[in-house]
């Protein structure tokens, strides 16, 4: 039996138009809040009424290319992470107090109380060139950032402070500059759910992996000793490599989360760590009991599993893999909207949907899954896919299955 057929359908377009080339668009991970870079400006959108929320202005020089928010916090205190072209990355958060007069989530009413709202708290300096982009470890303790210096800088968030409340102390634990060409992009690997066991004795509880214009993925972990290197060195002719994507979903069969990556070639390879006989023992570990003068000889082996179609013409930009469904969106420089399914018997990649010109003559350059908060939803459609364009548009596009 065929599966059934997706079609994806122009939900909404957030208002207002930015005017002005849109980087990316990040949701929060909980809630209805999505912010989008452009120019030297965040616009945080509210995900229930499509509709301007706030805005982050006022924090850096040039303008700001990535953002990401920390996935937890002690306080009720939002934190957004922002990466510049004037080489910097800022933090802001969102004034609990105007929270309580302005409910998360509803849209922009007063303009000038925009100001009261959100904070510019802190700068991390440290990179020479412009800050491509940002990812936080699953805890949020980790931020990391990559930019044209080639280099990647891993930063903790020293949490604590008196009455409850968060100090904004941030420490540099890794400096990485093993790449020989500008990074484009890291990401963290997802946490598994809380309680559940895997194996930490050998992959460690943060992985992280970077694309570069050197055309090659690393892979990064910290050892026990708190020390971070390069475990793996993915090749593969994907030419610069502009996206990297992990699954999302725990996988039933416990092995460790599959690694997407996209480059200037159009192509999106899919990557699987190869398990090495006799790892699962008991005491057995990546890192553990191994002299510091040998861990840099441990590697682990990543090997290309699959293949997506070959349907984009230019570059691809981004890639989003859902994980709530297990779909795969690309988009790039042709401005094209594509969503792929896998076929679980055969592991096989297939197309099952696509939008051209989805922007438009403009190129993409973000796509990401995001859960529905809006009216219209009726509980049938949980997620959605958000696009982001040279337009200065921001979209909305409902994914319908099996209708």
């Amino acid at each position: 039996m065929p599966p059934p057929p997706i079609q994806l359908l122009p939900l909404a377009t957030f208002t207002p138009d930015l005017y002005t080339r849109a980087w990316q668009s990040t949701p929060h991970p909980s809630l209805p809040l999505l912010a989008t870079t452009h120019d030297k400006t965040v616009t945080v959108f509210s995900l229930a009424t499509f509709s301007k929320h706030s805005s982050l202005t006022g924090g850096h020089s040039r303008s700001i290319r990535s953002c990401a928010w920390q996935p937890s916090s002690s306080s009720q205190t939002l934190r957004l992470v922002t990466g510049s072209f004037d080489s910097t990355a800022g933090i802001w958060t969102y004034n609990p107090a105007a929270t309580l007069e302005k409910p998360i989530g509803q849209g922009e009413e007063e303009e000038e109380e925009e100001e009261e709202e959100w904070e510019f708290t802190l700068v991390l300096e440290g990179h020479e060139n412009e800050v491509k982009s940002l990812s936080f470890s699953p805890s949020g303790q980790y931020l990391s950032t990559c930019s044209r210096d080639k280099s990647i800088w891993i930063w903790e968030h020293l949490s604590g402070g008196e009455d409850g409340e968060e100090d904004e102390d941030w420490e540099t634990v890794a400096v990485l500059s093993e790449h020989d060409g500008d990074v484009k992009t890291v990401a963290f690997a997802p946490g598994f759910k809380q309680g559940k066991r895997h194996d930490g004795r050998r992959y460690g509880s943060d992985c992280l992996a970077s694309g570069s214009y050197d055309d090659t993925v690393r892979v990064w972990r910290e050892d026990q000793d708190g020390e971070w290197g390069c475990v793996s060195v993915l090749e593969g002719g994907v030419g610069t490599v502009w996206g990297v994507e992990w699954e999302k979903r725990e996988r039933e069969n416990g092995r460790y989360q599959r690694l997407m990556t996209a480059g200037a070639e159009g192509g999106v390879k899919v990557w699987e760590l190869k398990e090495e006989e006799g790892e699962e023992e008991e005491g057995d570990s990546r890192w553990g009991g191994v002299p510091n003068r040998m861990r840099q000889s441990l590697r682990e082996e990543w090997e290309v599993k699959g293949v997506l179609p070959r349907v984009h013409t230019r570059e691809i930009y981004s890639v989003g893999w859902s994980g709530e469904s297990g779909l795969v969106a690309t988009t790039g420089g042709d401005g094209l909207l594509v969503v792929y399914e896998e076929d679980e018997e055969t592991n096989e990649w297939k197309v099952r949907a696509k939008v051209e010109a989805a922007h438009g003559p403009y190129e993409v350059n973000h796509v990401t899954w995001c859960r529905r908060f809006d009216k219209g939803a009726e509980g049938r459609h949980e997620e959605m896919l958000v696009t982001t364009g040279d337009d200065g548009v921001v979209r909305a596009w409902e994914v319908r299955i099996g209708e």
